[in-house]
C-alpha cells in the first residue's frame, strides 16, 4: 500500500485514532517549547522515529509519542515539570504518582482518559493522552535488561495488594531496595562498556534500543506531521538495530497485536 491507502485503511481523517494522533502532536509541539525554552536536548524516538521516517508522521497504527534524552537533561526537564504551573498538563511520575512505577516519565492532559489495559492502570492519578519521555545513560545491554527484570518483577507483585497503604508502602520499598541501592552498583558494572553503547535507564527495559553516541550527535531533523523535530544523526542505524529492516510494513496480525486500544481495534477491524 502506498501512504494514501495506509492512511484510508488505518487512520483516516475523521476516525478516533486520526483525532487523538492530532491531539498527541498537540502535545508534542507544546512540549518542544518547554524544551527550547529551557535547552533541553531531545529527540525523537522508537516507533515515532520509525513513522517519521517511513511515513513523515504516526505509523497509521499507532497512537502514542517516544521522545529520548541524555540522563543529565531528563533530570533537568523533570524538575520543569514537576513545578510546571499549568491547568493543562502534568508530568506524571513517580514523585507525582506513588502508583507510576516506571523510570521514565509521561507529560500528558489532566483531562480525559486513554482506555489502555493492565492492573496497574486503574490505580493511577492521571490518565490523560500522554507523551512517554525516556532517559539514556551509557551502560550494557546485559545491565539494562538484568535491572529491568528486577524491577519490574518486584513491582508487579504489588499489583496484588489490595490495601492501598500497604500497597504504597511497598512500591516505595522496592524504588528503594532497586534504584537506590541495586542498580547505582548494576551501573558501575555497566561502565565497562568497550562498544560505548547507550542503553534506556536502569529499570526501564526494551533493552534492545541500543544507542551510539557517534550516531546521534550532533542532531539533525525530521519530518513529522508536518513539523520538524530533532532526531538522531544516523536514522537509519538506530532504526535497523531496533527493527531490522524497517522499511518494509508488518504483517495484518503483527499490525492488529501492536494497536494498545481495544476501541481502535473496533474502529479498524470491527467488532469481534
Amino acid at each position: 500500500m502506498n501512504h494514501e491507502e495506509l492512511k484510508a485503511r488505518y487512520n483516516p481523517e475523521g476516525s478516533k485514532l486520526r483525532a487523538v494522533q492530532h491531539e498527541l502532536t498537540g502535545i508534542l509541539l507544546d512540549l518542544a517549547e518547554i524544551c527550547q525554552k529551557n535547552n533541553i536536548t531531545w529527540w525523537l524516538s522508537s516507533g515515532t522515529l520509525l513513522g517519521a521516517a517511513r511515513h513523515k508522521g504516526f505509523i497509521p497504527w499507532d497512537d502514542d509519542i517516544d521522545i529520548v534524552m541524555l540522563r543529565k537533561d531528563f533530570r533537568r526537564l523533570e524538575k520543569i515539570l514537576l513545578h510546571l504551573e499549568s491547568q493543562e498538563y502534568v508530568y506524571q511520575s513517580m514523585r507525582s504518582d506513588v502508583e507510576y512505577v516506571n523510570t521514565f516519565g509521561k507529560f500528558r492532559k489532566r483531562d480525559g482518559e486513554v482506555m489502555i489495559s493492565g492492573g496497574r492502570y486503574k490505580y493511577l492519578r492521571y490518565k490523560g493522552q500522554f507523551i512517554d519521555i525516556f532517559c539514556i545513560e551509557k551502560t550494557s545491554y546485559r545491565t539494562a535488561r538484568a535491572a529491568r527484570v528486577l524491577y519490574m518483577n518486584l513491582q508487579h507483585l504489588t499489583l496484588h495488594v489490595k490495601r492501598k497503604w500497604l500497597r504504597h508502602v511497598l512500591i516505595r520499598l522496592i524504588e528503594i531496595l532497586c534504584l537506590g541501592i541495586i542498580n547505582p552498583l548494576l551501573r558501575i558494572v555497566g561502565l565497562a562498556n568497550p562498544k560505548g553503547e547507550y542503553h534506556y535507564t536502569m529499570g526501564t527495559g526494551w533493552a534492545k534500543h541500543t544507542f551510539f553516541m557517534e550516531d546521534t550527535f550532533p542532531l539533525s531533523s525530521i519530518e513529522f506531521e508536518g513539523h520538524e523535530f530533532p532526531a538522531p544523526k544516523d536514522v537509519n542505524r538506530y532504526l535497523t538495530n531496533v527493527y531490522g529492516n524497517w522499511r518494509e510494513l508488518p504483517s495484518e496480525e503483527m499490525i492488529r497485536r501492536s494497536i494498545h486500544s481495544k476501541e481502535y481495534i473496533e474502529e479498524i477491524y470491527g467488532k469481534v
